[in-house]
């Protein structure tokens, strides 16, 4: 089951995308095995405080957050990860750990890895452990207006 607000969302922006239902799951890359998904192409959330302010990170499931590339990126901003306590009630309609990846629905920016932009589909978890959605990435992109992060090229 979609968490409400991203139900909400995709029906309202007409999206092209497909649910799906899958054992539960806790890790990213685990949750891109059971749905043999390339971890290139499934969505992790990591959340970050960007001089003080939460805002989430997309990033593929393959790669780990680099906070210094990602301050380098930002053009040298303060990037600490964010710690459970501090945003699991930004998210009330999603389990800990399992938001989707559309901030604007929760009030906050959203970053998006360009390591993901290259693939033509993206999955993601859709706001519980056990469920997921695939949709074209230009689909998302144009649904999330993200802001893409170069992180790969700041060496």
């Amino acid at each position: 089951m979609l968490s409400p607000r991203l139900h909400s969302c995709l029906h309202e922006t007409h999206a092209h995308y497909t649910a799906l239902h899958h054992e539960r799951t806790i890790t990213a890359p685990h949750t891109a095995e059971v749905l043999q998904v390339p971890r290139e192409q499934f969505a992790k959330i990591v959340m970050l405080k960007i001089d003080g302010a939460l805002a989430m990170l997309v990033m593929p499931a393959k790669f780990n957050a680099d906070l210094h590339r990602i301050a380098l990126a930002l053009g040298g901003a303060k990037v600490e990860l964010a710690h459970e306590d501090e945003f699991r009630d930004a998210f009330p309609d999603c389990e800990p750990g399992a938001m989707p990846p559309f901030g604007h629905l929760y009030g906050m920016p959203v970053h998006v890895d360009s390591r993901l932009a290259a693939h033509d589909s993206v999955t993601f978890n859709a706001g519980t452990h056990t469920d997921a959605v695939r949709m074209p990435y230009m689909e998302f992109e144009s649904i999330a207006q993200p802001e893409m992060l170069w992180v790969e090229h700041m060496m």
